[in-house]
């Protein structure tokens, strides 16, 4: 009771994104190519490790909480990188997640490898009220991709929120080769936002995951052209970091927030969430890099090569 009045009080949501890094379970699916994460795959990918992830990953997810009244944990998680229903619910039922009762709505793709997003959310502050996959139609030469998680509900103050969470197609092919794909998925978020606004045109709407492009480029620039503001953009870390994401040295951001016009006019910071254990020092390139669970085959026993996005909106009056 005292905590659901806790987080009724607040004056603010706090909305989280991170990418998990090929959260998998040990167990093979036959329909999906994930038997590099099986005890006998190239990932040694035993059920110590696991556990050891599930409970890193909520780590995670709690320090992205605030603690000036009473530590709050974040209202509303978008996950990237996560394998099925069997993962999420030792997420939120049995790993430190557990005493926090998240609920979780996910999707079920035709990506080759079997990996899917998830929304996570406290049912003290986020109502659900429907959620849905959409799948972006196929186009020719593009290999089965993770489908749209759309979810809308109602938070503490009574206002709908529409949350849209994408994982966008890898850029492992090349930059270019992949940029169309890209954008036929940025078209499909359009689509479902264009659905929402047509009911509604100050609709607060999120488009939250892992786009697989930095700010202001490609399908983010597409997709902040139809009416969004990335207000993830410029955002930094507390003890080093400068983006989400390490790459030779160089930070970027391939993982944002976008919010429509209304909610934009809610927004009131962002930040990385950069925990002393969520980071460790680059010997190669200097200054820090997130620490990541596997570097190819070799198990590191760390977090996530993308550290969390914490964006908090005003609600109420």
């Amino acid at each position: 009771m005292y905590v659901s009045l806790l987080l009724f009080l607040s004056s603010f949501l706090t909305f989280v994104e991170l990418n998990c890094e090929n959260l998998f379970d040990c167990t093979h699916d036959s329909l999906k190519n994930d038997t590099e994460f099986l005890p006998e795959g190239a990932y040694r990918w035993t059920r110590t490790r696991y556990w050891r992830k599930l409970n890193h990953i909520g780590q995670a997810v709690i320090a992205c909480g605030e603690g000036e009244d009473g530590w709050q944990l974040p209202d509303i998680v978008a996950l990237c990188e996560v394998e099925n229903d069997t993962v999420m619910r030792d997420l939120t039922r049995r790993s430190l997640l557990r005493s926090a009762r998240y609920e979780y709505v996910m999707t079920d793709s035709p990506d080759e490898r079997g990996i899917d997003v998830a929304l996570m959310y406290s049912p003290f502050s986020f109502a659900l009220i429907n959620h849905r996959s959409v799948r972006p139609s196929p186009l020719e030469g593009m290999r089965p991709t993770r489908d749209l998680l759309y979810a809308c509900g109602l938070t503490a103050d009574g206002d709908t929120l529409h949350v849209i969470v994408t994982h966008m197609p890898s850029r492992r092919s090349g930059e270019r080769l992949t940029d169309r794909y890209r954008e036929h998925v940025a078209r499909s978020v359009i689509a479902v936002a264009d659905s929402v606004r047509r009911l509604s045109s100050d609709a607060l709407i999120i488009v939250a995951g892992d786009f697989n492009e930095y700010p202001g480029k490609g399908c983010v620039a597409t997709i902040c052209g139809a009416g969004f503001k990335d207000v993830s953009e410029g955002a930094v870390g507390r003890n080093g970091a400068k983006g989400t994401y390490r790459y030779h040295g160089g930070w970027g951001s391939l993982d944002h927030v976008l919010a429509s016009r209304a909610l934009a006019r809610r927004f009131m910071d962002c930040r990385v969430e950069d925990a002393l254990f969520l980071i460790e020092d680059d010997d190669k390139y200097g200054g820090v890099k997130p620490r990541r669970n596997y570097l190819g085959p070799r198990w590191l026993d760390g977090f996530s090569d993308h550290l969390p996005l914490v964006v908090r909106f005003g609600i109420g009056p």
